[in-house]
């Protein structure tokens, strides 16, 4: 993957205002490999300053770390910053391979770690998070807090990660809330996969409910390469919430019981 030099657009698609970084299309540890994750942090910079006093340690590092050190910034007002296209060393070591530097971006938004967060901000993180999953494809799962994903770190502060997710997955879907939870309903008895395309009610039933779990999926009732690509990586990210999924692109009984039982967080 080449440099991102798409996130300025991305991120005016929330409608937050926008700050492009001079110089951010070709800042970073060279290009970045993969996006299969978003992690999300604090600065923990200081408490005054204006709306993001920590650009000049991000965008350019610290004594132990070179920058820069993530790809967004996100100001008290929020405003985003756009300061990096390339890998940014924001998150190791990391205990999941989807939120390790080479397969990440990284959100750096301003608090010292013990502020309250202003509305206009929180808003703002959950807007950039629900555009870039849109982006790259990705279901807001794969949104982690930096205290998700490394034992040795405890940002965002007072953030409830399943509850911002939830809202992410929520502004995925348009602003529509999620469908009803329950027990999922019984397997079809067949087993939906790809090729050659199969069509079908369990088809659709199954398309809408990844939909409706933030992922980026037309309910169509027929269950081509898209939904098997679908399918495949639902199946890896499932293991992080306890369903471990052989990654084969196949709707069977384990899968289908996934699909509707697992949160949308």
């Amino acid at each position: 993957m080449p440099y991102l030099t798409q996130l300025a657009e991305v991120a005016r698609r929330t409608g937050c205002p926008v700050t492009e970084v001079p110089g951010w299309k070709s800042r970073g540890h060279g290009p970045q490999p993969e996006v299969e994750g978003i992690v999300c942090h604090h600065t923990a910079g200081p408490t005054a300053g204006g709306d993001y006093p920590s650009l000049a340690i991000v965008r350019d590092g610290r004594p132990d770390l070179e920058g820069p050190l993530s790809h967004f910034g996100l100001g008290r007002s929020g405003r985003i910053y756009v300061i990096a296209a390339g890998r940014c060393w924001h998150n190791a070591p990391s205990t999941s391979p989807y939120h390790d530097n080479s397969s990440s971006i990284g959100i750096e938004a301003e608090n010292d770690g013990r502020q309250p967060w202003p509305r206009p901000q929180l808003d703002a993180y959950q807007k950039l998070v629900a555009e870039l999953c849109r982006e790259f494809g990705l279901p807001a799962s794969r949104a982690k807090g930096h205290k998700e994903v490394n034992t040795q770190k405890p940002d965002p502060h007072s953030i409830d990660m399943a509850a911002f997710r939830a809202e992410v997955a929520r502004l995925i879907r348009g602003g529509q809330p999620p469908a009803p939870a329950g027990k999922a309903p019984a397997f079809p008895g067949r087993l939906l996969c790809y090729p050659p395309t199969m069509t079908g009610a369990d088809v659709y039933a199954w398309q809408a409910q990844m939909r409706d779990r933030g992922w980026d999926l037309i309910p169509d009732g027929a269950y081509g390469p898209r939904s098997a690509d679908v399918c495949r990586r639902f199946q890896r990210d499932s293991t992080e919430h306890g369903w471990p999924l052989e990654a084969d692109s196949v709707v069977g009984p384990s899968t289908w019981r996934a699909s509707f039982e697992r949160p949308t967080s």
